[in-house]
């Protein structure tokens, strides 16, 4: 696999189009920082580290609004082949402010107003909505 991001993102959309109340991904501290981030700006319900013997998981209880799934889309900007940095004032917003863009800055994983507001760019992960 050569993009874990993409596939923990593509698997908690899927599990939203499916309407499942869970999904199990693979643990790296980077999809954990991820999955907290989207807990914060309540994308998602909770994270769980679970520990078993061949790998961890982490274990995302998925939010609703209603019937509505809290995100109905996940865009990759930066990938393996071409990774996308941007400065504190030039970071992209995503839907015109009503979703996130996801910034790997010195200070961890923020959101696009986070960085903005500490004043701080980065590599701009994806934009959710």
């Amino acid at each position: 696999m050569t993009d874990p991001i993409a596939d923990m993102l593509t698997r908690i959309k899927n599990a939203y189009l499916a309407r499942k109340i869970e999904v199990n991904v693979p643990h790296s501290n980077v999809k954990e920082a991820l999955a907290n981030l989207l807990v914060r700006e309540h994308y998602i319900e909770a994270v769980e580290k679970q520990d078993s013997k061949p790998c961890s998981q982490l274990k995302i209880k998925l939010r609703y609004v209603g019937k509505r799934p809290a995100m109905t889309s996940v865009q990759r900007i930066s990938k393996p082949g071409r990774r996308v940095y941007e400065s504190a004032g030039s970071i992209p917003r995503s839907l015109g402010g009503y979703g996130i863009t996801v910034v790997s800055t010195s200070s961890g994983l923020l959101s696009d107003k986070e960085a903005k507001k500490k004043n701080i760019g980065g590599e701009v992960i994806c934009a959710i909505w």
